[in-house]
């Protein structure tokens, strides 16, 4: 198994730009399976997660073909199998969007209970219930979910609680049926409103995404097209926290830093000095960080998947904070490694932990639990004294593309092993 050998206590220096982001590129994958026709997806991360929805995706019958390095070209003429391939689905979160195209293209789907990131439960009871608004039937039998569909029609459907996949799945698939859809209570993220975008300049008739309420009149086909994957944000939030828990000088290239209001508002509080412009943000060194409260919140507000990261932050800021994170129970158990480096941290409850600091963080043997605290590992370790191991790297490949060769190019001393 590889695994990433740290040494911290080094200053940063340089130029880094965020790629892809793989929440958005995920999707679009599954878009491509509503139409015959050719769709191009650009600026795609190249990252484990992506390999493994291609594998699905090559599985249900579609071509597809790498033009070169983060561009793809998919041909779904035919829809040859319409089951998931558990081995994958059980590893990717994101494998259920494909129930979407499978449903309007076959009428019926079967599929595993998805996996991934193993932080708390996440029911699908949202994509059932969706599914059943438009008139689908749903079963449950040997492991497997089985959907299926001989018409399906629009409908208002209010979700019990904001999901972005959710929205987005159910958005792909009101796009093809008869009639109306009304959602409402819908994620709000940036990567629902460029699938919407995505799918109106195919033909898709779709109102109000990025907002809580979406309207979509249903259409018979949709056309080809050429997607090009937004930056990730949840990557530019962990650079310029990286950048800041280190107090390193860095610029962070080709994101969009409207898409992390709710991050420069809390940094800016932890006297972060942060510079941003319309394509890039430049953080540069703090003689020193103090406290600030964090709660996590569906955008605009602070992303859970920037908990981790913040977290290891507030251990080298002044002051004592309280992290709240209301989005998943157990996102907060990979703190007990961030105790053993030597941070000052209570745990409350399973939502809430208080961290007092600064406290001076030493290296050690760690394991990345998920792809989020992976990445808040990596910033520990660099952050600290003496050498770090991480291990299970699988987790943090899953959505950082090389990440130890573009943090080398930065002054850090990272290597694969």
């Amino acid at each position: 198994m590889e695994k990433f050998s740290i040494r911290g206590g080094k200053k940063l220096k340089g130029s880094i730009e965020v790629k892809g982001a793989k929440n958005a590129a995920l999707k679009a994958f599954a878009v491509a399976l509503l139409t015959t026709e050719p769709v191009i997806l650009t600026n795609v991360p190249e990252v484990e997660d992506i390999k493994r929805m291609i594998e699905l995706v090559q599985s249900l019958g579609a071509k597809v073909e790498r033009l070169k390095r983060g561009e793809y070209k998919i041909i779904a003429k035919k829809i040859t199998n319409c089951l998931l391939d558990p081995g994958i689905a059980k590893k990717l979160r994101a494998s259920i969007v494909l129930t979407a195209p499978l449903l309007i293209r076959a009428g019926k789907v079967k599929f595993p209970h998805p996996g991934g990131c193993v932080i708390g439960e996440r029911p699908i009871d949202v994509f059932i219930d969706g599914y059943k608004a438009f008139g689908a039937k749903v079963s449950y039998k040997n492991g497997l979910y089985e959907i299926t569909a001989h018409k399906l029609r629009g409908s208002k459907f209010i979700f019990p609680n904001i999901s972005v996949t959710g929205t987005e799945t159910l958005l792909m698939t009101a796009s093809l049926i008869e009639g109306e859809t009304f959602l409402k209570n819908c994620a709000c993220e940036p990567e629902v409103e460029s699938l919407a975008n995505f799918l109106n300049s195919q033909g898709a008739q779709i109102i109000g995404a990025g907002t809580p309420n979406i309207r979509i009149k249903g259409v018979k086909h949709l056309k080809g097209g050429v997607y090009e994957t937004i930056p990730d944000r949840i990557e530019a939030g962990s650079l310029a926290i990286l950048a800041a828990a280190t107090k390193s000088h860095l610029k962070i290239t080709k994101c969009n830093p409207e898409h992390l209001d709710s991050l420069w508002s809390l940094l800016s509080k932890a006297n972060v000095k942060i510079k941003t412009n319309k394509n890039s943000v430049e953080i540069l060194p703090s003689a020193s960080l103090k406290s600030v409260n964090i709660k996590t919140r569906e955008y605009p507000g602070f992303p859970t998947d920037l908990q981790a990261p913040l977290c290891v932050l507030l251990t080298q800021a002044e002051g004592q904070a309280l992290v709240h994170e209301t989005i998943y129970e157990g996102r907060l158990n990979w703190t007990d490694e961030l105790k053993r480096m030597g941070a000052s941290i209570l745990s409350l409850d399973p939502h809430r932990i208080e961290i007092k600091g600064p406290t001076k963080l030493k290296g050690r043997e760690i394991e990345s639990p998920d792809l989020r605290a992976g990445m808040a590992y990596i910033i520990a370790a660099l952050c600290s004294k003496g050498s770090s191991v991480v291990n299970n790297i699988y987790q943090i490949d899953r959505g950082y593309e090389k990440i130890e060769e573009r943090l080398q190019k930065i002054g850090a001393d990272i290597r694969r092993v």
